[in-house]
């Protein structure tokens, strides 16, 4: 690890590599899984930062964070990655601000005695 990357606050998205984001969305295999690993483990904090930062307490983003990654692994969202359509870590940063207005969603009609609903 260079000096550089030593000293990058914890929050920071470290470079993707696209090597093990597109080992990641393919089928079940061992390579899969820790490529999956690997980035579940580098992008949890840097996603838990984010949700911090829109106000949410440590629970709150914990959960949310936790949900998130749940839901990307059960909906196998790295089966539409691609490269070319721009940085990883903007298409984290936006797949988790919709499960969040989702999840806000849910929370607003369960209130108002609804149901709920599920995406």
């Amino acid at each position: 690890m260079s000096k550089r990357q030593s000293e990058q606050p914890p929050n920071w998205f470290s470079t993707t590599h696209w090597s093990v984001v597109l080992a990641a969305g393919e089928t079940s295999s061992t390579e899969a899984d820790d490529a999956l690993a690997r980035l579940c483990q580098a992008y949890w904090y840097p996603l838990y930062s984010f949700v911090r930062r829109k106000g949410h307490s440590i629970a709150e983003a914990e959960d949310l964070t936790q949900g998130f990654f749940t839901r990307f692994l059960e909906k196998r969202f790295l089966k539409s990655v691609a490269r070319e359509k721009g940085k990883f870590r903007s298409f984290l940063l936006s797949s988790l601000s919709h499960y969040m207005a989702n999840e806000w969603d849910k929370s607003q009609t369960l209130k108002r005695g609804g149901q709920g609903f599920r995406k």
